[in-house]
């Protein structure tokens, strides 16, 4: 789901663009964004505070555009998913995988997402936050639905608890995973996924 606007873009390297991004993202993540000054972030980088703003307006346009950008990719492969019209049951699989990667991917951008979202969303600049939390929402639990209704989860299953119990303890790996560890997202995915569809216990 693409998040429709697009931040300024200036004539700069895109690839330079990219690194202070991410840098800028690793600052916000570790101080929380009001704590984050221009000048932190353009210390981190080794570049006076002023020539941040040759590539960004604004410490607002570099956390539009880190949110923006990690919304957009998240939305791009559940997309896919939704899209492919699989079985309940595998697409809840898929959502969770395509979850993890996206930690993978942007795990500052995650971290800033949880801790800043309810605040940020106030804001008019930021409310693409709060469409896509809704159609977030939306999509896990008519996938829930579907796999109550296809008896390929419990009947008794409370779809709207199961929801908040998988958002949270998926999306709380950003405060812990870190890239180019032992488990690659496909593997934590495959054991989370075990634990919840299958329990922990051994069946006898």
């Amino acid at each position: 789901m693409p998040t429709k606007k697009k931040p300024q873009v200036t004539a700069a390297a895109p690839a330079r663009r990219r690194e202070l991004l991410d840098k800028a993202a690793d600052v916000f993540a570790e101080l929380g964004y009001n704590a984050t000054t221009v000048r932190r972030i353009a210390d981190d980088v080794g570049m006076l505070a002023g020539s941040l703003y040759y590539y960004f307006e604004s410490k607002d346009a570099m956390l539009e555009e880190i949110l923006r950008t990690f919304l957009d990719e998240l939305w791009e492969g559940y997309d896919a998913v939704l899209d492919a019209e699989t079985g309940p049951r595998e697409t809840f699989e898929a959502l969770v995988t395509e979850s993890f990667r996206a930690i993978d991917r942007h795990r500052a951008a995650v971290a800033i997402y949880q801790s800043e979202a309810k605040q940020l969303i106030l804001q008019e600049r930021f409310a693409f936050l709060d469409q896509s939390q809704r159609r977030f929402e939306k999509a896990w639990l008519s996938t829930l639905e579907r796999g109550v209704a296809a008896e390929e989860f419990r009947a008794d299953l409370d779809t709207r608890l199961t929801y908040r119990f998988v958002r949270d303890t998926v999306w709380v790996a950003a405060s812990w995973y870190r890239p180019g560890g032992q488990l690659g997202p496909e593997e934590i995915a495959r054991q989370y996924l075990s634990m919840v569809l299958d329990g922990i216990a051994v069946r006898e």
